[in-house]
């Protein structure tokens, strides 16, 4: 996903633009006022990025690096301007290879930040400090990082030893990072998202068996 930028090529901050949608709206008319408006539409859409970045660089060690395209996620910095509060577990409805795909597709307008393969394989798609369209649900995807898992909600044997250590280490990581509490309050289900359409992950999915592994993940504090 591009930048925003100006003619000159310098890149406009979401907190640049709101000063200077305020500051026009003193010192015009109506046509001034409506812009203003406009832009208070539009900037949470904005790029507001002050954390460094490193291509192919990845948040969880280990992790595979295969970006999403931009369609499927918007800039932004956090836990900065959002408070990272919440896990989503999602399950692809698919193989680890069709939830990568439809992530790079732009038309998919969707994509989590990770996707966690039968084996225990890690992708990351989307940077923690970026907002990927995952959840269904605009608050949410603003306060969570989105785990997807290869496999179908209606078959048990979608979800492996190898996938539930895996997926409880990254989510026990993540945990760290924010500072999230390792319970059922802040690590959900895309069902469990207000005003979703979704199952996943399921019936089959052991809750139980999930949060005792997370739990049990010590992980080393870094700094994010």
């Amino acid at each position: 996903m591009s930048e925003t930028t100006t003619g000159g090529g310098r890149r406009v901050s979401r907190r640049t633009l709101l000063i200077g949608g305020s500051a026009a709206g003193l010192g015009a008319g109506v046509a001034a006022y409506a812009a203003r408006d406009e832009l208070a539409r539009m900037w949470w859409r904005l790029p507001g990025v002050d954390k460094p970045r490193k291509a192919g660089a990845v948040d969880q060690p280990g992790a595979e690096w295969i970006p999403a395209s931009g369609a499927n996620w918007r800039w932004a910095d956090r836990p900065a301007d959002y408070v990272i509060d919440r896990v989503v577990i999602h399950v692809v409805q698919g193989s680890f290879d069709d939830a990568v795909r439809v992530f790079k597709d732009p038309g998919h307008r969707a994509a989590a930040h990770y996707v966690v393969r039968r084996d225990g394989h890690i992708a990351q798609l989307v940077r923690e400090l970026d907002v990927a369209f995952h959840a269904g649900n605009r608050s949410y995807n603003e306060r969570s990082i989105g785990i997807e898992h290869e496999g179908f909600v209606s078959e048990p044997s979608s979800f492996t030893d190898a996938m539930y250590r895996a997926s409880a280490r990254l989510t026990a990581s993540i945990c760290e990072r924010y500072d999230i509490p390792r319970d059922r309050e802040h690590i959900v289900g895309h069902v469990e998202v207000p005003g979703t359409d979704h199952t996943d992950p399921g019936r089959h999915w052991d809750w139980d068996r999930y949060i005792r592994l997370v739990r049990a993940v010590r992980v080393a504090r870094t700094a994010k």
